[in-house]
């Protein structure tokens, strides 16, 4: 497997916040995304449990972004927020099917597969390993702004300016 590419990650160009931990019975931070968690596979998407985030946290939101694929702009996975400030885990196929675990009142926005859901790994074949950037972000409203209709783009505009913490998570994929 190649070395994965190493173009900016998401929040590069956000101000600096705090950090915080996020942890997955699913996945290791720097580690192979499971086949549970690709597209032509399982696609469905991980569990992720939070802690440590900054006190005045309103809401979380979380997202999962392709940095390598080869489209110039990357690849919107998910994009969830209004993730209420009590909600501190997502089970497994909380972004997926029937939702399962996603809580009330949280809001999941179009990825770039055109669903809105978590839509997982798919790089193209003889690509080098991707990486997929789980990212919880701690913010400091309990609702965004944005609803259903919002592209990522416009959600990731809007956290760059509620943001108090963020915590990520990256696993790579490459086509066996």
């Amino acid at each position: 497997m190649s070395e994965p590419r190493r173009r900016p990650l998401p929040h590069d160009f956000h101000p600096p916040v705090a950090e915080f931990s996020v942890v997955s019975d699913d996945l290791t931070d720097g580690g192979v995304l499971p086949d549970a968690h690709v597209f032509a596979a399982g696609n469905t998407s991980p569990q992720l449990s939070w802690s440590g985030f900054p006190a005045g946290t309103k809401s979380f939101a979380v997202t999962c972004y392709d940095p390598d694929a080869p489209t110039g702009s990357g690849f919107w996975h998910w994009s969830v927020f209004d993730i209420p400030a009590e909600v501190t885990s997502l089970p497994a196929g909380a972004g997926t099917g029937p939702f399962e675990g996603l809580p009330a009142g949280a809001v999941q926005v179009r990825n770039d597969y055109g669903t809105r859901d978590f839509g997982g790994a798919a790089p193209p074949p003889g690509d080098p390993a991707h990486r997929y950037v789980f990212t919880v972000y701690a913010v400091d409203q309990e609702k965004l702004g944005p609803d259903a209709d919002a592209t990522p783009a416009v959600v990731g505009f809007n956290l760059r300016f509620h943001t108090l913490g963020r915590a990520q998570l990256i696993s790579t994929y490459a086509h066996p």
